[in-house]
């Protein structure tokens, strides 16, 4: 087996666990303000916010009372989906976003305006969505991330985002026909660049999970669970993996992660299964199957000692699902 670089290695590594990752937006809203604004978002636990400003300015005010300022072409992602503020200045009174007349534009799109006579060239002009965010076998990355993400185009974090977002920008302006589809789209596209961004650069965080990826000692083993969760590993198949013997590396693991490599297995298989329950009509016998379960009793014990729920409540909001 050939030796790989650290660098190939990694981004191996992220490749594989970004697919994973899931981003769908499920409201949207183009908002154009008067002269003077004031929007409050509230806290959305297991949603992300993005915001990107096409015309304007404005100041994001976090919950704990911190202010940004932000400028045209500026974009925003609250992974955390925390509450927040966004405000023509800081003494401008405040109204909740979702209390506002909004026209639909699409599916999931609508058009706000803040007041009557809003002047796109006198406010700000931004684009909004909240998205139902996952980020599957990554998921330990969660605790990770930061409340906000300013993005920073001018910064090598982002390759390749600059053109995504010239393009929002031109279709905010011009509104031709479809352009509400197309955002949406574009803004499910320009999150998953700033979650991916965040990874390569080594998540802003040097333990858990991100060290271990950056360790060629554990990464190896961890890639190896990702693309193989049904079989049935051990600590020393594992630890072969990274070329270290039984002993190092289940310490290694241990201290790193916070937990053994068995359980890590585990609970990303409850990861994989929550996330084939809501989003597939599999039989849950045949999830079990997938992921190395000989019984479903035995897959049952295990998801609910990982999520404290049955597998068949991830399937109650779906009325065509089979057990």
């Amino acid at each position: 087996m050939s030796q790989l670089t650290p660098f190939a290695l990694s981004s191996e590594l992220i490749s594989e666990l970004l697919t994973g990752m899931r981003l769908r937006g499920v409201q949207y809203r183009r908002v154009v303000t008067g002269a003077e604004f004031g929007l409050d978002f509230p806290a959305k636990p297991g949603r992300a916010y993005f915001h990107f400003l096409a015309v304007g300015s404005m100041l994001l005010r976090m919950h704990d009372g911190q202010l940004h300022r932000l400028n045209a072409g500026n974009a925003v992602f609250l992974p955390a989906g925390s509450a927040h503020q966004l405000v023509s200045q800081a003494s401008a009174p405040v109204q909740c976003l979702e209390s506002l007349d909004a026209a639909p534009l699409g599916e999931t799109v609508c058009a706000v305006k803040t007041c009557a006579k809003a002047d796109a060239t006198s406010g700000a002009v931004f684009f909004y969505g909240c998205m139902e965010f996952s980020l599957g076998g990554m998921q330990g990355l969660g605790p990770l991330m930061p409340d906000l993400m300013l993005i920073d185009t001018t910064g090598g974090r982002y390759p390749g985002l600059v053109p995504i977002l010239d393009a929002m920008q031109r279709e905010m302006c011009s509104s031709r026909i479809g352009f509400a589809g197309i955002l949406a789209r574009l803004a499910d596209v320009v999150a998953a660049m700033i979650v991916r961004g965040w990874v390569e650069c080594g998540c802003d965080n040097a333990s858990g999970l991100v060290a271990a990826l950056r360790d060629p000692r554990l990464a190896r083993a961890i890639l190896a669970l990702h693309r193989e969760p049904g079989r049935d590993w051990t600590v020393s198949e594992l630890a072969a993996e990274c070329h270290v013997s039984r002993s190092v590396f289940a310490d290694r693991f241990q201290a790193t992660i916070g937990t053994s490599p068995l359980r890590y297995a585990t609970t990303l298989r409850m990861h994989l299964a929550s996330q084939w329950l809501s989003e597939h009509t599999l039989p849950i016998d045949t999830i079990a199957q997938r992921l190395g379960y000989t019984s479903q009793a035995a897959f049952s014990r295990a998801f609910k000692r990982v999520t404290g729920l049955p597998p068949g409540a991830s399937r109650l909001k779906r009325p065509d699902a089979r057990d």
